[in-house]
């Protein structure tokens, strides 16, 4: 095992083309580090450059105490998964498994006995004898994660591994692969365009976008606090709703407006968003996350403010309802949130806030106790301990500790 280190790491490509800009990010030993981001943000590119299959245009990327930058791929001592599986279709399961083991010399009594310890861990026990033909998607999957793990590397690389599998499967591939990571404890990193599944799967988790790393953090933390309106949107499903909204300072504290509504601004965020009172008279943009919504009549009091709106869709998904709802505003118009609306990979529903007469759609996630349908008005409640709010110049989150850099 090994820490992997790159330090302003280039990819610019014939005719100028950057794929990958600055990039320092230091992926901890043991550590699980997600790369995420839409397409062509990058984060193949960096795991292609750790793996030695792209060089480097600028930058050092260290695997351990060594810089690797002039090493071929062989020599740096990972493993990559990939998203094709890669399998020799000639070959059974048990010698797909040994191969890597046999060039490299290794006995046959010993290959024997990683494989087979490799099988049990994955389940592959009973299919040793099988061609890869012969397995299912997610089987194949596993020979191609046991490849990996016979030859014990310092670090996994793995580019999408789950893309090819159905939704059902790839929730037990990631339960999968999480406990063989707390059972191995060999850095791995990542690489997915699916934020939920890097959510679920990442120590921490890195956000890149047109090769710029935006944030790094663990998955709680880029939910609770991300550092702009890109990673604010990117980050959650459903995404963050966002409107232009005017801050106004007062005796009983701040008070944020948009779309008819005044919503008060708990004294405890505004206390934890320092920099926040200096835009009183000015206007920001506000986000809400759908799970800070909740139907009034089954509301806490302490932090949550009523809206009266107009169901106008409900997606009932068993222990709780969806309530996608029409504000009387347009839709922010950012650079952030124009390029969260041409990614299709931003979560299962997309970033993009579809327009109702040139309204923006809300959602609000309640509780199935609320009995909400299509049509109905609603008192939804916000909880105002949980608003987020941007600059509307730069993107930034206000407040933020890393929003300055």
């Amino acid at each position: 095992m090994a820490a992997i280190t790159l330090t302003g790491v280039d990819k610019v490509y014939g005719g100028g083309s950057r794929a990958v800009s600055g990039l320092d990010l230091e992926i901890g030993d043991g550590e699980f580090m997600v790369l995420v981001g839409p397409s062509g943000c990058g984060k193949s590119t960096a795991l292609r450059m750790i793996a030695g299959l792209e060089e480097i245009s600028a930058g050092t990327v260290a695997i351990g105490d060594r810089v690797v930058n002039d090493l071929a791929p062989k020599d740096r001592d990972i493993a990559m998964v990939f998203q094709n599986y890669a399998l020799y279709p000639h070959m059974t399961v048990g010698k797909n498994l040994e191969f890597g083991l046999k060039l490299r010399g290794m006995s046959k009594e010993d290959r024997r006995a990683k494989v087979v310890a490799a099988a049990r861990m994955l389940g592959l026990e009973q299919f040793l004898d099988r061609k890869p033909a012969e397995l299912s998607g997610g089987q194949r999957q596993r020979v191609a994660m046991g490849r990996a793990i016979v030859r014990e590397p310092q670090a996994f690389l793995m580019d999408e591994p789950l893309s090819n599998l159905d939704a059902k499967l790839r929730v037990s591939m990631r339960a999968s692969l999480s406990q063989l990571h707390a059972r191995l404890g060999v850095t791995t990193v990542y690489v997915t365009h699916d934020q939920i599944e890097a959510m679920t799967l990442g120590t921490r988790v890195c956000v890149l976008r047109e090769g710029v790393l935006q944030q790094v953090d663990t998955p709680q933390r880029l939910f609770e606090d991300p550092v702009n309106l890109f990673v604010a949107g990117f980050i959650g499903s459903p995404a963050m709703n966002f409107a232009t909204a005017r801050l106004a300072g007062g005796d009983d504290g701040l008070t944020v407006s948009f779309a008819g509504f005044t919503l008060p601004v708990h004294a405890a965020r505004a206390a934890e968003r320092p920099g926040l009172s200096a835009y009183a008279g000015r206007e920001v943009i506000v986000g809400v996350r759908p799970s800070d919504f909740e139907d009034g009549a089954h509301a806490g009091r302490d932090g949550w403010a009523p809206l009266r709106v107009t169901a106008g869709v409900t997606e009932e998904l068993g222990s709780e309802i969806n309530v996608i709802f029409a504000i009387d505003a347009p839709p922010v118009e950012h650079k952030d949130t124009a390029d969260l609306a041409d990614d299709e990979g931003a979560g299962d529903d997309g970033a993009a806030l579809p327009l109702a007469a040139d309204k923006a759609l809300w959602t609000a996630r309640v509780n199935s106790r609320s009995r909400v349908r299509p049509g109905d008005d609603l008192d939804v409640a916000v909880d105002t301990r949980r608003l987020h709010f941007f600059d509307p110049a730069t993107g930034l989150a206000i407040g933020h500790g890393g929003a300055a850099a």
